[in-house]
């Protein structure tokens, strides 16, 4: 029974190594970022080309299932409300292979995007070739980035708490994006991303 209940651990822990280890390499605060075109639930194709008349983007690495993700989702819709007009708007991305994490499929997307009414694009990264460019671990994971330069200003969590918003007291990306619509640098341009690990195969994944 001790060597049945011991394989069958290492057998999951097996599986975690395979499914969840992904590239930790990737953008700095300062570099310049790769355009990229993924489709969005509407079916269209969304380059940060498109946004012309933007100042900069606020791209969170997000999906459906993680529950760090899901806590966040009214905070992202609330700063993509208050950020768009300023032109500062929401890239929202699911970096996740749907075969590892179920309810992650792109048709899952449209009806978690439905439900909650999501006022930004929300872009599923289907070949995994955009995340590990940002270096995105996390789930959510944040990148704030300028238009005019397409650098990065800021990496990492949205607010100072990872699950609960009544107990946010610093909030990391307004503050950051508030100091770049002034023309400042952000105080702090990179904070712990606290979520679920991004969820790669990498008997598929390259």
């Amino acid at each position: 029974m001790k060597t049945l209940k011991t394989a069958t651990i290492l057998a999951i822990l097996s599986f975690f190594t395979l499914a969840f280890t992904v590239k930790t390499d990737g953008y700095k605060v300062g570099d310049k970022i790769e355009n990229f075109k993924l489709k969005n639930i509407d079916d269209k194709m969304v380059s940060l080309s498109d946004y012309k008349a933007a100042k900069g983007f606020i791209i969170i690495f997000t999906c459906n299932m993680c529950p760090y993700s899901v806590a966040n989702e009214d905070r992202i819709i609330a700063l993509d409300a208050k950020y768009k007009t300023k032109g500062y708007p929401v890239i929202a991305i699911n970096p996740n292979d749907p075969n590892v994490s179920t309810g992650d499929g792109f048709e899952d997307m449209k009806v978690r995007a439905a439900e909650k009414r999501f006022t930004f694009p929300y872009l599923f990264d289907a070949k995994q070739d955009v995340f590990p460019k940002f270096g995105a671990l996390k789930t959510p994971h944040v990148y704030i980035v300028t238009k005019n330069t397409m650098k990065v200003e800021y990496i990492g969590a949205i607010d100072n708490s990872s699950k609960n918003a009544d107990a946010v007291t610093e909030k990391y990306v307004e503050d950051a994006v508030d100091a770049l619509l002034v023309g400042k640098k952000p105080e702090k341009t990179e904070t712990r991303a606290i979520g679920c690990s991004i969820k790669v195969d990498e008997k598929t994944y390259k």
